[in-house]
Protein backbone atom coordinates (compact mmCIF):
# COMPACT_ATOMS: atom_id res chain seq x y z
CA UNK A 1 0.00 0.00 0.00
CA UNK A 2 1.11 3.27 -1.06
CA UNK A 3 2.03 6.27 1.38
CA UNK A 4 -0.45 9.50 0.88
CA UNK A 5 -3.76 9.68 -1.52
CA UNK A 6 -3.73 8.47 -5.13
CA UNK A 7 -3.98 10.74 -7.89
CA UNK A 8 -6.91 11.36 -9.55
CA UNK A 9 -5.88 8.31 -12.31
CA UNK A 10 -4.85 6.31 -9.69
CA UNK A 11 -1.31 5.74 -10.93
CA UNK A 12 0.33 8.14 -8.96
CA UNK A 13 1.07 8.04 -5.33
CA UNK A 14 1.10 11.66 -3.41
CA UNK A 15 1.87 12.73 -0.12
CA UNK A 16 5.68 11.73 1.27
CA UNK A 17 5.98 9.80 -1.94
CA UNK A 18 7.19 6.68 -0.15
CA UNK A 19 5.72 3.34 -1.64
CA UNK A 20 6.38 0.78 1.07
CA UNK A 21 4.20 -0.29 3.92
CA UNK A 22 2.40 2.07 6.04
CA UNK A 23 0.51 -0.15 8.00
CA UNK A 24 3.12 0.27 11.40
CA UNK A 25 2.01 4.53 10.58
CA UNK A 26 6.04 4.80 10.85
CA UNK A 27 6.10 7.64 8.43
CA UNK A 28 5.33 9.96 11.18
CA UNK A 29 3.51 10.17 14.89
CA UNK A 30 -0.60 10.50 15.22
CA UNK A 31 -0.89 8.86 11.91
CA UNK A 32 -4.76 9.47 10.65
CA UNK A 33 -6.43 7.45 7.88
CA UNK A 34 -8.53 9.71 6.14
CA UNK A 35 -11.74 7.20 5.29
CA UNK A 36 -13.03 10.18 3.13
CA UNK A 37 -10.67 10.63 0.99
CA UNK A 38 -12.23 8.40 -1.80
CA UNK A 39 -15.20 9.42 -1.60
CA UNK A 40 -17.66 12.25 -2.96
CA UNK A 41 -18.82 14.20 0.02
CA UNK A 42 -21.67 15.77 -0.80
CA UNK A 43 -21.29 19.70 0.42
CA UNK A 44 -21.28 22.79 -1.55
CA UNK A 45 -17.71 23.93 -0.58
CA UNK A 46 -14.48 21.82 0.55
CA UNK A 47 -13.81 23.11 4.34
CA UNK A 48 -10.61 25.36 4.33
CA UNK A 49 -9.95 24.46 7.56
CA UNK A 50 -6.36 21.79 7.72
CA UNK A 51 -4.95 19.93 10.20
CA UNK A 52 -1.39 20.27 10.60
CA UNK A 53 1.10 17.71 13.13
CA UNK A 54 4.54 19.39 14.71
CA UNK A 55 7.12 18.02 16.22
CA UNK A 56 6.42 14.79 19.11
CA UNK A 57 2.80 14.58 17.53
CA UNK A 58 1.61 17.46 18.49
CA UNK A 59 -1.33 19.12 15.83
CA UNK A 60 -3.10 22.26 15.70
CA UNK A 61 -5.39 23.63 12.78
CA UNK A 62 -4.63 26.33 10.53
CA UNK A 63 -6.85 27.85 7.39
CA UNK A 64 -6.29 27.45 4.27
CA UNK A 65 -7.20 30.95 3.41
CA UNK A 66 -5.02 30.80 -0.65
CA UNK A 67 -7.05 27.64 -1.44
CA UNK A 68 -3.85 25.46 -1.87
CA UNK A 69 -3.97 22.52 -3.30
CA UNK A 70 -2.71 20.32 0.02
CA UNK A 71 -2.32 16.52 0.18
CA UNK A 72 -1.20 14.49 3.43
CA UNK A 73 2.07 14.88 4.12
CA UNK A 74 2.67 18.31 2.58
CA UNK A 75 5.14 20.16 4.04
CA UNK A 76 3.70 23.56 5.06
CA UNK A 77 4.39 26.93 6.45
CA UNK A 78 1.67 28.40 8.87
CA UNK A 79 1.54 31.73 10.73
CA UNK A 80 2.15 31.33 14.38
CA UNK A 81 2.75 34.23 17.03
CA UNK A 82 5.50 35.97 16.29
CA UNK A 83 6.71 34.23 13.21
CA UNK A 84 6.21 30.87 11.48
CA UNK A 85 6.54 27.24 11.65
CA UNK A 86 6.76 24.75 9.47
CA UNK A 87 4.43 21.46 9.74
CA UNK A 88 2.93 18.87 7.67
CA UNK A 89 -0.88 18.03 6.89
CA UNK A 90 -2.14 15.42 8.79
CA UNK A 91 -5.58 15.81 7.91
CA UNK A 92 -7.97 17.70 6.10
CA UNK A 93 -11.69 18.04 4.59
CA UNK A 94 -14.79 16.91 6.42
CA UNK A 95 -12.99 14.82 9.09
CA UNK A 96 -11.03 18.19 10.28
CA UNK A 97 -15.00 19.44 10.90
CA UNK A 98 -15.44 16.50 13.34
CA UNK A 99 -12.34 16.84 14.95
CA UNK A 100 -12.65 20.46 15.61
CA UNK A 101 -16.05 19.44 17.31
CA UNK A 102 -14.53 16.68 19.42
CA UNK A 103 -11.76 18.65 20.81
CA UNK A 104 -14.30 21.38 21.34
CA UNK A 105 -11.89 24.45 18.79
CA UNK A 106 -14.68 27.23 17.43
CA UNK A 107 -14.18 28.18 13.82
CA UNK A 108 -13.36 31.59 14.24
CA UNK A 109 -10.72 34.24 13.46
CA UNK A 110 -8.42 32.97 16.13
CA UNK A 111 -7.44 30.09 13.74
CA UNK A 112 -4.23 31.34 12.10
CA UNK A 113 -3.49 30.56 8.27
CA UNK A 114 -0.92 28.58 5.99
CA UNK A 115 1.31 30.62 4.25
CA UNK A 116 2.59 28.19 1.72
CA UNK A 117 3.58 24.88 0.70
CA UNK A 118 7.32 24.32 2.30
CA UNK A 119 10.03 25.07 -0.34
CA UNK A 120 13.28 22.86 -0.53
CA UNK A 121 14.79 26.20 1.22
CA UNK A 122 12.48 26.40 3.85
CA UNK A 123 12.94 22.47 4.48
CA UNK A 124 16.87 22.81 4.34
CA UNK A 125 16.50 25.59 6.88
CA UNK A 126 14.31 23.85 9.22
CA UNK A 127 16.92 20.55 9.53
CA UNK A 128 19.89 23.31 10.07
CA UNK A 129 17.72 24.80 13.10
CA UNK A 130 16.63 20.83 14.40
CA UNK A 131 20.26 20.27 14.76
CA UNK A 132 20.35 22.93 17.23
CA UNK A 133 18.11 21.21 19.45
CA UNK A 134 19.87 18.24 21.22
CA UNK A 135 23.19 20.60 22.11
CA UNK A 136 20.67 23.06 23.46
CA UNK A 137 18.69 20.46 25.50
CA UNK A 138 22.24 19.24 26.67
CA UNK A 139 23.25 22.36 28.06
CA UNK A 140 19.99 23.11 29.51
CA UNK A 141 20.00 20.22 31.60
CA UNK A 142 23.40 21.53 32.87
CA UNK A 143 22.36 25.12 33.28
CA UNK A 144 19.20 23.41 35.33
CA UNK A 145 21.70 21.32 37.66
CA UNK A 146 23.35 24.58 38.41
CA UNK A 147 20.46 26.42 39.69
CA UNK A 148 19.63 23.39 41.67
CA UNK A 149 16.15 23.48 40.24
CA UNK A 150 13.55 20.33 40.74
CA UNK A 151 12.23 19.97 37.44
CA UNK A 152 13.09 17.35 34.35
CA UNK A 153 13.16 18.92 31.12
CA UNK A 154 12.62 16.43 28.41
CA UNK A 155 12.81 17.61 24.78
CA UNK A 156 13.26 21.30 23.36
CA UNK A 157 11.62 22.41 19.92
CA UNK A 158 13.24 25.55 17.89
CA UNK A 159 10.54 27.17 15.59
CA UNK A 160 11.69 27.12 11.61
CA UNK A 161 12.72 30.61 11.79
CA UNK A 162 14.85 30.02 14.03
CA UNK A 163 13.41 33.03 16.47
CA UNK A 164 12.04 30.88 19.79
CA UNK A 165 12.44 27.67 21.19
CA UNK A 166 10.39 25.59 23.76
CA UNK A 167 11.09 23.73 26.30
CA UNK A 168 9.14 20.89 27.57
CA UNK A 169 9.61 20.16 30.94
CA UNK A 170 7.94 17.78 34.46
CA UNK A 171 7.62 18.74 37.53
CA UNK A 172 6.27 17.52 40.70
CA UNK A 173 5.74 21.05 42.39
CA UNK A 174 5.65 24.21 41.14
CA UNK A 175 9.11 25.86 39.77
CA UNK A 176 10.28 29.01 39.49
CA UNK A 177 12.40 29.70 36.24
CA UNK A 178 12.22 33.11 36.36
CA UNK A 179 16.16 33.13 36.57
CA UNK A 180 16.47 30.07 33.62
CA UNK A 181 14.52 32.18 31.05
CA UNK A 182 17.09 34.75 31.57
CA UNK A 183 20.22 32.58 31.21
CA UNK A 184 18.75 30.68 28.24
CA UNK A 185 17.98 33.72 26.51
CA UNK A 186 21.00 35.07 27.00
CA UNK A 187 23.10 32.43 26.08
CA UNK A 188 21.32 30.60 22.95
CA UNK A 189 20.24 34.63 21.80
CA UNK A 190 16.33 33.14 21.39
CA UNK A 191 12.97 34.07 22.95
CA UNK A 192 12.20 31.36 25.70
CA UNK A 193 9.13 29.90 26.48
CA UNK A 194 8.75 26.83 29.25
CA UNK A 195 5.99 24.73 28.74
CA UNK A 196 5.07 22.13 31.67
CA UNK A 197 3.69 18.27 30.29
CA UNK A 198 2.41 15.49 32.60
CA UNK A 199 4.28 12.35 32.26
CA UNK A 200 2.12 10.74 29.87
CA UNK A 201 2.59 13.59 27.68
CA UNK A 202 6.45 13.42 28.16
CA UNK A 203 6.58 9.33 27.33
CA UNK A 204 4.28 10.51 24.28
CA UNK A 205 6.87 13.13 22.92
CA UNK A 206 9.97 10.49 23.71
CA UNK A 207 8.52 7.34 22.23
CA UNK A 208 9.24 3.76 23.48
CA UNK A 209 8.66 0.03 23.02
CA UNK A 210 6.17 -1.00 25.29
CA UNK A 211 6.18 -4.41 27.53
CA UNK A 212 3.64 -5.68 24.53
CA UNK A 213 6.20 -5.46 22.37
CA UNK A 214 4.84 -2.88 20.33
CA UNK A 215 5.32 1.26 20.08
CA UNK A 216 3.51 2.94 22.97
CA UNK A 217 0.35 3.76 22.26
CA UNK A 218 0.91 7.52 23.41
CA UNK A 219 3.52 8.08 20.99
CA UNK A 220 1.15 6.52 17.59
CA UNK A 221 -2.44 7.12 18.20
CA UNK A 222 -3.57 8.10 21.71
CA UNK A 223 -4.03 12.21 22.42
CA UNK A 224 -6.51 12.01 25.19
CA UNK A 225 -5.08 11.09 28.24
CA UNK A 226 -7.93 9.46 30.95
CA UNK A 227 -7.48 8.64 34.31
CA UNK A 228 -6.37 5.06 35.40
CA UNK A 229 -7.32 3.53 38.69
CA UNK A 230 -5.77 0.34 40.56
CA UNK A 231 -9.90 -0.66 40.60
CA UNK A 232 -9.30 -1.37 36.77
CA UNK A 233 -6.65 -4.24 37.83
CA UNK A 234 -8.93 -5.68 40.68
CA UNK A 235 -11.74 -5.67 38.28
CA UNK A 236 -10.11 -7.96 35.41
CA UNK A 237 -8.28 -9.93 38.28
CA UNK A 238 -4.53 -8.52 38.09
CA UNK A 239 -1.98 -9.04 40.49
CA UNK A 240 -1.32 -5.54 42.45
CA UNK A 241 2.46 -5.54 41.15
CA UNK A 242 3.09 -1.74 40.87
CA UNK A 243 6.35 -2.82 38.53
CA UNK A 244 3.77 -4.93 35.69
CA UNK A 245 0.86 -2.45 35.78
CA UNK A 246 3.23 0.81 35.13
CA UNK A 247 4.15 2.10 32.11
CA UNK A 248 7.51 3.87 30.92
CA UNK A 249 5.55 6.94 32.22
CA UNK A 250 6.01 5.84 36.18
CA UNK A 251 2.00 5.63 35.58
CA UNK A 252 -0.63 3.30 35.30
CA UNK A 253 -0.70 2.10 32.00
CA UNK A 254 -3.29 2.89 29.88
CA UNK A 255 -4.15 -0.23 28.18
CA UNK A 256 -5.69 -1.07 31.62
CA UNK A 257 -9.01 1.06 30.49
CA UNK A 258 -9.15 -0.59 27.20
CA UNK A 259 -10.89 -3.77 28.37
CA UNK A 260 -12.49 -2.49 31.47
CA UNK A 261 -16.20 -2.30 30.27
CA UNK A 262 -16.27 -5.63 29.10
CA UNK A 263 -15.05 -6.74 32.07
CA UNK A 264 -17.89 -4.62 34.08
CA UNK A 265 -20.52 -6.21 32.20
CA UNK A 266 -19.29 -9.49 32.52
CA UNK A 267 -18.87 -9.25 36.47
CA UNK A 268 -22.76 -8.41 36.24
CA UNK A 269 -23.61 -12.31 35.76
CA UNK A 270 -20.78 -13.36 38.75
CA UNK A 271 -21.88 -13.23 42.26
CA UNK A 272 -19.63 -11.85 45.11
CA UNK A 273 -18.30 -14.67 47.58
CA UNK A 274 -17.92 -12.67 50.76
CA UNK A 275 -17.19 -15.12 53.03
CA UNK A 276 -16.76 -18.93 52.40
CA UNK A 277 -19.19 -21.26 51.28
CA UNK A 278 -21.09 -23.96 53.31
CA UNK A 279 -21.01 -27.22 52.74
CA UNK A 280 -20.99 -30.86 54.26
CA UNK A 281 -18.18 -31.65 53.19
CA UNK A 282 -16.68 -29.06 54.58
CA UNK A 283 -16.06 -25.00 54.44
CA UNK A 284 -15.16 -23.84 50.72
CA UNK A 285 -12.92 -21.19 49.64
CA UNK A 286 -13.16 -19.50 46.14
CA UNK A 287 -9.17 -19.64 44.96
CA UNK A 288 -9.78 -17.95 41.51
CA UNK A 289 -12.65 -16.95 38.90
CA UNK A 290 -12.53 -17.11 35.21
CA UNK A 291 -14.60 -14.04 34.47
CA UNK A 292 -16.24 -14.81 30.55
CA UNK A 293 -16.37 -18.78 30.97
CA UNK A 294 -18.41 -17.78 34.27
CA UNK A 295 -16.79 -20.29 36.43
CA UNK A 296 -15.84 -20.02 40.04
CA UNK A 297 -13.08 -22.07 41.20
CA UNK A 298 -13.63 -23.46 45.26
CA UNK A 299 -11.42 -25.70 47.40
CA UNK A 300 -11.99 -27.45 50.49
CA UNK A 301 -9.41 -26.59 53.93
CA UNK A 302 -8.34 -29.87 53.92
CA UNK A 303 -7.75 -30.50 50.30
CA UNK A 304 -5.55 -29.92 47.24
CA UNK A 305 -8.17 -30.09 44.85
CA UNK A 306 -10.28 -26.88 43.14
CA UNK A 307 -13.71 -27.88 41.67
CA UNK A 308 -14.94 -25.65 39.01
CA UNK A 309 -18.60 -24.62 39.72
CA UNK A 310 -20.65 -22.34 37.23
CA UNK A 311 -21.74 -18.87 38.88
CA UNK A 312 -25.73 -20.28 38.88
CA UNK A 313 -24.68 -23.03 41.08
CA UNK A 314 -22.63 -20.41 43.70
CA UNK A 315 -25.63 -18.58 43.90
CA UNK A 316 -27.92 -21.06 44.47
CA UNK A 317 -25.24 -22.60 47.57
CA UNK A 318 -25.23 -18.70 48.81
CA UNK A 319 -29.14 -19.10 48.76
CA UNK A 320 -28.89 -21.86 50.60
CA UNK A 321 -26.15 -20.92 53.20
CA UNK A 322 -28.40 -17.46 54.09
CA UNK A 323 -31.18 -20.01 54.66
CA UNK A 324 -29.32 -22.03 56.85
CA UNK A 325 -28.76 -25.11 54.73
CA UNK A 326 -25.81 -27.03 53.78
CA UNK A 327 -25.76 -28.91 50.28
CA UNK A 328 -24.30 -32.05 50.23
CA UNK A 329 -21.53 -30.82 48.04
CA UNK A 330 -20.86 -28.11 45.47
CA UNK A 331 -21.53 -29.56 42.35
CA UNK A 332 -25.47 -29.76 41.81
CA UNK A 333 -26.89 -33.61 43.05
CA UNK A 334 -26.41 -36.84 40.89
CA UNK A 335 -24.55 -34.94 38.85
CA UNK A 336 -20.80 -35.70 38.31
CA UNK A 337 -17.59 -33.74 38.94
CA UNK A 338 -16.74 -32.15 35.37
CA UNK A 339 -13.60 -31.83 36.19
CA UNK A 340 -10.54 -31.68 38.65
CA UNK A 341 -7.67 -29.72 39.22
CA UNK A 342 -5.37 -30.94 41.81
CA UNK A 343 -1.97 -29.06 42.64
CA UNK A 344 1.17 -30.31 41.45
CA UNK A 345 -1.20 -33.08 39.21
CA UNK A 346 2.03 -32.56 36.95
CA UNK A 347 4.24 -33.97 39.14
CA UNK A 348 1.75 -37.11 40.62
CA UNK A 349 1.79 -37.98 36.56
CA UNK A 350 5.70 -37.89 35.91
CA UNK A 351 5.85 -40.51 39.16
CA UNK A 352 3.23 -42.78 37.97
CA UNK A 353 5.08 -42.60 34.77
CA UNK A 354 8.12 -43.79 36.47
CA UNK A 355 6.59 -45.91 38.23
CA UNK A 356 5.23 -47.88 35.40
CA UNK A 357 8.68 -47.97 33.51
CA UNK A 358 10.47 -49.45 37.09
CA UNK A 359 8.06 -52.23 37.18
CA UNK A 360 8.31 -53.01 33.22
CA UNK A 361 11.96 -53.28 33.72
CA UNK A 362 11.61 -55.91 36.34
CA UNK A 363 9.06 -57.87 34.64
CA UNK A 364 11.69 -57.99 31.58
CA UNK A 365 14.46 -59.11 33.78
CA UNK A 366 12.61 -61.81 35.06
CA UNK A 367 11.37 -63.08 31.84
CA UNK A 368 15.23 -63.23 30.52
CA UNK A 369 16.36 -65.23 33.83
CA UNK A 370 13.58 -68.21 34.32
CA UNK A 371 13.20 -69.19 31.09
CA UNK A 372 16.60 -70.10 31.14
CA UNK A 373 16.51 -72.15 34.29
CA UNK A 374 13.50 -73.74 33.15
CA UNK A 375 15.33 -75.45 29.97
CA UNK A 376 17.84 -76.61 32.38
CA UNK A 377 15.68 -78.17 34.48
CA UNK A 378 14.26 -79.98 31.64
CA UNK A 379 17.15 -80.98 30.22
CA UNK A 380 18.30 -82.63 33.80
CA UNK A 381 14.58 -84.26 34.20
CA UNK A 382 15.32 -88.06 33.31
CA UNK A 383 12.59 -88.85 30.17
Amino acid sequence: MGCGTCSSGGSKVSGCNNNGGCATGGCNKMNVFDWLSNMDVPVIDKFDVVEVRFKGGHKDFFRNTENLELTTGDAIVVDVPNGHHLGHVSLQGELVRLQMQKKKVKNNEDIKKIYRIAHQKDQEKYEEVKKREMPTLYRARQIIDDLKLEMKLSDVEYQADNSKATFFYSAEDRVDFRELIKLLAGEFRIRVEMRQISLRQEAGRLGGIGSCGRELCCSTWLFDFKSVSTSAARYQNLSLNPSKLSGQCGRLKCCLNYELDTYIDALEDIPKVEKPLLTEQGVAKLQKTDIFRKIMWFGYDDENTWFPIEAKRVKEIIKLNKAGKKPSSLQEDNVPVKEEVTINSDLERMDKKYSTNTKKKKRRKGKKRFPKNRNQDRKNKPS
